[in-house]
């Protein structure tokens, strides 16, 4: 459940702005303000059942684009190898401390590391 919120929030991100602005504004009560499917249809006028349609579709859109151009995979492996490669910093010795650490910074939060360990 919550991978699926996450997954959703990424293509979201990535491929919301290329959906209607009714299906952006569904998605976003149903994501990220918690709007039950009975509130999102009152307050856009149309029944829950359409709601529930237009989520579903939404979500189909957002994953056919991720099928053809693979933004969210490709995002994923590139913060899967930069953690590989800030992983491999931090054991380096330096000479100079201090630019390694400079690296650190400038890579933790690509990484996906909320700070120096």
């Amino acid at each position: 459940m919550l991978e699926e919120f996450l997954r959703q929030s990424a293509l979201f991100d990535l491929y919301g702005s290329l959906l209607t602005e009714k299906q952006q504004r569904c998605l976003s009560m149903h994501l990220f303000e918690d709007y039950s499917l009975s509130e999102i249809g009152e307050e856009l006028g149309i029944s829950r059942q359409a709601v529930h349609d237009t989520l579903r579709r939404s979500e189909q859109v957002m994953e056919n684009y991720e099928a053809r151009l693979g933004l969210l995979a490709r995002r994923e492996s590139e913060r899967k190898i930069l953690a590989k490669i800030y992983d491999g910093l931090r054991v380096l010795p330096a000479k100079d401390a201090a630019a390694k650490d400079g690296l650190l910074r400038m890579l933790a939060p690509l990484a996906g590391v909320e700070e120096l360990k």
